[in-house]
């Protein structure tokens, strides 16, 4: 269910060149952040589907109906200005990555994962250099200290606009592998997250799939997506 906010209380929506970047105005006033800095895209592209997003709201604004929007404000305040936490964050997802915790049984759900994660712990290893170690079970394993240093290194690479699109993508799939791969459109959003549903979507085969649960689904994949067009509008 979107959550309404405040009502309307513009008219008029335009983009405006400032320096390399574009600011949204609203009635010829630029918009801030909720922390109240300046609200400037990277890209006039992307500033133009935000100013869309801000011209298609109705009587009331509907937050939730502004992916984009939602983004850049998380990237202005919160990913530049705590960067170094937030790269240190994700960092640690390396450390008990998702692709490399494997059922020990049944075959098919061993068949489905090797399936699914091999080719990206091997995409790892070719781009970035990190060989990880791959268990049996939930038991914490100790991964490489050389690997997890070179993906670390690869998520403090990118700039402050992708590291917002790489943030939801590390920690919607549980995977600094898989996160990093979507960022270099290795994969898309679907791919990703289906990656990451295998062993879910296997039980829901099983046993039946549950509303809510398919909700909270729905919701994650509809972050990745937006993840995916912010990163494309910044070409």
């Amino acid at each position: 269910m979107l959550t309404r906010g405040p009502k309307r209380f513009y008219k008029i929506v335009d983009v405006k060149p400032d320096g390399a970047s574009s600011a949204v105005l609203l009635d010829g006033k630029p918009v801030k952040t909720p922390a109240g800095r300046a609200f400037v895209a990277s890209t006039r592209a992307l500033a133009d589907v935000i100013a869309e997003e801000w011209r298609e709201q109705g009587e009331r604004i509907v937050p939730d109906s502004m992916p984009l929007t939602k983004a850049l404000n998380t990237m202005i305040d919160r990913i530049a200005p705590h960067r170094d936490a937030i790269v240190d964050d994700l960092a640690k997802y390396a450390g008990s990555d998702l692709l490399c915790y494997r059922a020990g049984e049944p075959a098919e759900l061993v068949r489905r994962q090797s399936a699914a994660w091999d080719p990206w712990l091997a995409w790892a290893r070719d781009h970035h250099r990190a060989q990880l170690c791959v268990t049996t079970g939930m038991a914490p394993i100790q991964q490489p200290a050389m690997a997890l240093e070179r993906l670390r290194a690869a998520i403090a690479s990118h700039d402050d606009d992708h590291l917002t699109a790489l943030h939801p993508a590390v920690t919607i799939t549980g995977s600094a592998v898989l996160g990093l791969a979507f960022v270099a459109r290795a994969l898309d959003a679907e791919e990703a997250f289906a990656a990451a549903q295998i062993d879910e979507d296997y039980q829901a085969e099983r046993w039946g799939r549950d509303a809510e649960a398919d909700a909270v689904r729905a919701r994650r994949l509809a972050e990745l997506r937006a993840a995916r067009r912010f990163i494309d509008l910044l070409d």
